[in-house]
Protein backbone atom coordinates (compact mmCIF):
# COMPACT_ATOMS: atom_id res chain seq x y z
CA UNK A 1 0.00 0.00 0.00
CA UNK A 2 1.43 3.39 -0.97
CA UNK A 3 1.52 6.27 1.75
CA UNK A 4 -0.22 9.15 1.28
CA UNK A 5 2.05 12.71 1.44
CA UNK A 6 0.10 13.52 4.31
CA UNK A 7 0.53 10.86 6.44
CA UNK A 8 4.38 11.90 7.71
CA UNK A 9 2.27 14.56 9.66
CA UNK A 10 -0.55 15.04 12.53
CA UNK A 11 -4.06 15.82 12.57
CA UNK A 12 -5.17 17.89 15.15
CA UNK A 13 -7.20 14.55 17.28
CA UNK A 14 -3.80 13.27 16.07
CA UNK A 15 -1.89 14.99 18.27
CA UNK A 16 -3.82 14.56 20.81
CA UNK A 17 -3.54 11.36 21.26
CA UNK A 18 0.20 11.43 21.08
CA UNK A 19 0.61 14.42 23.42
CA UNK A 20 -1.16 11.58 25.68
CA UNK A 21 1.02 9.04 24.57
CA UNK A 22 4.35 10.98 25.09
CA UNK A 23 3.14 12.38 28.28
CA UNK A 24 2.24 9.35 29.79
CA UNK A 25 5.95 7.48 28.48
CA UNK A 26 4.62 4.11 28.38
CA UNK A 27 2.36 1.93 26.87
CA UNK A 28 -1.80 2.73 27.48
CA UNK A 29 -4.99 0.96 26.62
CA UNK A 30 -7.48 2.75 24.78
CA UNK A 31 -9.61 3.10 28.04
CA UNK A 32 -6.80 5.13 29.18
CA UNK A 33 -6.10 7.41 27.26
CA UNK A 34 -9.48 8.07 26.86
CA UNK A 35 -9.48 8.94 30.69
CA UNK A 36 -6.73 11.30 29.76
CA UNK A 37 -8.96 13.63 27.94
CA UNK A 38 -10.97 16.37 29.51
CA UNK A 39 -14.63 16.30 29.52
CA UNK A 40 -16.66 15.88 27.70
CA UNK A 41 -14.28 13.07 26.59
CA UNK A 42 -14.28 11.34 22.61
CA UNK A 43 -16.58 7.82 22.50
CA UNK A 44 -14.61 4.69 22.63
CA UNK A 45 -15.00 4.11 18.75
CA UNK A 46 -13.70 7.51 17.56
CA UNK A 47 -10.30 6.96 20.08
CA UNK A 48 -10.01 3.38 18.40
CA UNK A 49 -10.49 5.04 14.95
CA UNK A 50 -7.76 7.21 15.87
CA UNK A 51 -5.16 4.72 17.17
CA UNK A 52 -5.48 2.64 13.82
CA UNK A 53 -4.71 5.23 11.91
CA UNK A 54 -2.25 6.44 13.59
CA UNK A 55 -0.93 2.60 13.44
CA UNK A 56 -1.29 2.72 9.67
CA UNK A 57 0.60 5.94 9.58
CA UNK A 58 3.67 4.26 11.53
CA UNK A 59 3.14 6.91 14.47
CA UNK A 60 2.20 3.51 16.90
CA UNK A 61 2.49 0.61 17.81
CA UNK A 62 0.35 -2.21 20.38
CA UNK A 63 0.99 -5.01 22.43
CA UNK A 64 -1.18 -7.24 23.25
CA UNK A 65 -1.77 -7.97 27.28
CA UNK A 66 -0.85 -10.74 28.46
CA UNK A 67 -4.80 -12.07 28.11
CA UNK A 68 -5.01 -11.23 24.71
CA UNK A 69 -8.27 -9.27 24.88
CA UNK A 70 -6.47 -5.51 25.50
CA UNK A 71 -4.21 -3.57 23.59
CA UNK A 72 -1.57 -1.39 24.57
CA UNK A 73 -0.10 0.96 22.62
CA UNK A 74 2.79 3.36 22.38
CA UNK A 75 4.48 5.75 20.45
CA UNK A 76 7.30 4.67 17.45
CA UNK A 77 8.73 8.51 17.38
CA UNK A 78 9.80 10.62 20.14
CA UNK A 79 7.86 14.19 20.92
CA UNK A 80 11.41 15.60 19.96
CA UNK A 81 11.82 13.28 16.76
CA UNK A 82 8.51 13.71 15.39
CA UNK A 83 9.36 18.31 16.03
CA UNK A 84 12.33 18.21 14.33
CA UNK A 85 11.28 16.06 11.77
CA UNK A 86 7.65 18.57 11.23
CA UNK A 87 9.87 21.82 11.86
CA UNK A 88 12.16 20.68 8.87
CA UNK A 89 9.16 20.29 6.65
CA UNK A 90 8.07 23.63 7.47
CA UNK A 91 11.52 25.41 6.90
CA UNK A 92 11.84 23.67 3.62
CA UNK A 93 8.05 24.07 2.68
CA UNK A 94 6.97 27.55 4.08
CA UNK A 95 10.90 29.17 3.46
CA UNK A 96 12.86 27.77 1.34
CA UNK A 97 15.22 26.08 3.89
CA UNK A 98 15.78 28.98 4.88
CA UNK A 99 16.58 28.82 8.56
CA UNK A 100 17.27 32.71 8.87
CA UNK A 101 13.64 33.36 7.13
CA UNK A 102 11.99 30.85 9.35
CA UNK A 103 13.58 32.28 12.76
CA UNK A 104 13.23 35.97 11.07
CA UNK A 105 9.28 34.96 10.92
CA UNK A 106 8.72 34.18 14.21
CA UNK A 107 10.65 36.85 15.53
CA UNK A 108 8.73 39.74 13.76
CA UNK A 109 4.75 37.98 14.10
CA UNK A 110 5.47 36.87 17.91
CA UNK A 111 6.17 40.40 19.06
CA UNK A 112 9.72 39.25 21.00
CA UNK A 113 10.15 41.27 24.33
CA UNK A 114 14.08 42.28 24.34
CA UNK A 115 14.39 40.28 27.24
CA UNK A 116 13.26 37.38 24.24
CA UNK A 117 16.01 38.33 22.04
CA UNK A 118 19.07 38.06 24.88
CA UNK A 119 17.66 34.46 26.00
CA UNK A 120 17.85 33.57 22.33
CA UNK A 121 21.08 35.42 21.48
CA UNK A 122 22.83 33.59 25.09
CA UNK A 123 21.24 29.87 23.46
CA UNK A 124 23.14 30.27 20.38
CA UNK A 125 26.16 31.64 21.64
CA UNK A 126 25.99 28.18 23.86
CA UNK A 127 25.85 26.11 20.71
Amino acid sequence: MRRKKDDHTLTKAEMEIMNILWDEGKALSTHSIIEKYPEPRPAYSTIATFLKILTTKEFVSYRKSEEGKTFYFYPLMSRVEYTRKYMKEVKNSLFGGSLKSLISFFAEEEELTEEDLRDILNMIEKQ
